[in-house]
């Protein structure tokens, strides 16, 4: 997402202080000195938040408040106030405005502000996206990429789950698009045009549990690293499921769960009230035949973001990435994909750096991962996909560390 802050103030020299902050710490400011030159800025899905200050001559930020919320409620707007103007900001947060700073505000207290704006941000464009890919059809088949065999039963599992209104656990490795998962299995609910909430299980306290499925009353709540959730939280959280929350809850980890029960470390009645349908994520060293498919989505998605054209993928640019590892999964391949759109494709650059049997053993590696990861860890169904013998196929997974049991499901 770009970082734009729409920054309206009537004083050129805060304009300009404000602007060089937000500069060096990598925001994108658009400037404006009044109402009026900055109405033209604020547009639905702008990429980002709107800083203004409270009293500005002709109409102000009372006004711009209330215009920004015509085009687009969910449009973050701070107001930054002088001394003496606390009771109109408290008046401007009982109006919906984010949060507001008292001027002059420490530039660690404004990035901070911004920071949570610009999360809050990404979420309602993300969501919105989602939705609109909802609209125009299959969602899973247009949101969750690959032409493997395991992003088609990813897809198939997703479409069978998503109906039910079952409580869904999602599972996979660091990076590989849990949330989004979630989100996917959310759209294709019959809860779809409610509420899709979302918030870290880690720190969780019981009572902004309850708030929190207030909130999603009539639509999802999605517990990110649900392994993390607190014990106080997690006997809340099943007293509630058990009575009926009028919700569907939808949890992720990236942690074995059934691991976790059995050395006493979750709670193992919640964890089969989740547990009720599964959905596990492939990592893309099962799936490399996936990295170029993905690559180029994401290559098109910053491109489009920084307003520039989207660079060539070469095949040997392909060929370099499909030999990695990619232990951060989707995530790590989307900073990739952003930084070859900027010119900074060190990681790429790095793989190509290899010899021809180093380059050869990563692919064969991956290979060897993916067809245990379509066979549930099944090696001599593998070796036979393969067409290599027994022997061969046991001496190359010892060449490479692997283990056929870690891709059991």
């Amino acid at each position: 997402m770009i970082r734009k802050v729409l920054l309206v103030d009537d004083d050129a020299a805060v304009r300009e202080a404000l602007g060089q902050t937000l500069e060096l710490a990598d925001y994108e400011p658009v400037t404006a000195g009044s109402f009026v030159a900055a109405k033209d800025h604020i547009r639905p899905d702008f990429p980002g938040v709107i800083l203004s200050d409270i009293r500005m001559p002709g109409r102000d930020g009372f006004h711009l408040l209330s215009y920004a919320q015509g085009i687009d409620p969910e449009l973050p707007v701070i107001l930054l106030t002088g001394e003496g103007d606390i009771p109109m900001a408290v008046q401007a947060m009982g109006q919906g405005a984010f949060d507001f700073l008292e001027k002059p505000c420490a530039a660690a207290d404004l990035l901070a502000v911004l920071e949570k704006a610009f999360q809050a941000r990404a979420q309602v464009l993300e969501h919105r996206a989602m939705k609109r890919e909802l609209e125009r059809g299959d969602p899973a088949a247009r949101l969750l990429f690959g032409l493997s065999p395991q992003a088609e039963a990813l897809r198939e599992r997703v479409r069978s789950v998503a109906p039910t209104g079952a409580e869904v656990l999602v599972t996979g490795p660091p990076g590989s698009g849990i949330s989004k998962v979630a989100e996917v299995i959310h759209l294709m609910s019959p809860a779809s045009q409610g509420p899709f909430v979302k918030r870290p299980a880690s720190g969780l306290a019981a009572t902004e549990f309850s708030r929190l499925c207030s909130d999603a009353a009539g639509g999802s709540l999605f517990l990110d690293e649900v392994s993390a959730m607190p014990e106080g939280t997690q006997y809340a959280a099943l007293e509630l499921i058990e009575q009926g929350a009028g919700l569907r809850i939808i949890a992720g980890t990236t942690a074995d769960l059934s691991d976790l029960v059995a050395r006493g470390q979750f709670n193992a009645d919640l964890f089969y009230r989740l547990d009720v349908m599964r959905v596990r994520i492939p990592s893309l060293a099962e799936r490399p035949e996936d990295i170029p498919v993905i690559f180029r989505h994401y290559v098109a998605q910053a491109a489009e973001q920084a307003g520039i054209p989207a660079p060539e993928v070469t095949p040997d640019h392909l060929a370099a990435l499909m030999a990695q590892d990619w232990p951060g999964n989707a995530r790590s391949l989307m900073s990739a994909a952003m930084r070859f759109v900027l010119g900074m494709p060190e990681e790429v650059a790095e793989a190509s750096g290899l010899g021809l049997a180093e380059q050869m053993a990563r692919v064969e590696r991956s290979l060897l991962i993916a067809a245990l990861g379509r066979h549930n860890g099944k090696a001599s169904e593998a070796a036979k996909a393969l067409k290599l013998p027994r022997k061969t196929f046991y001496d190359k997974l010892a060449r490479y560390g692997i283990r056929p049991e870690d891709y059991r499901r």
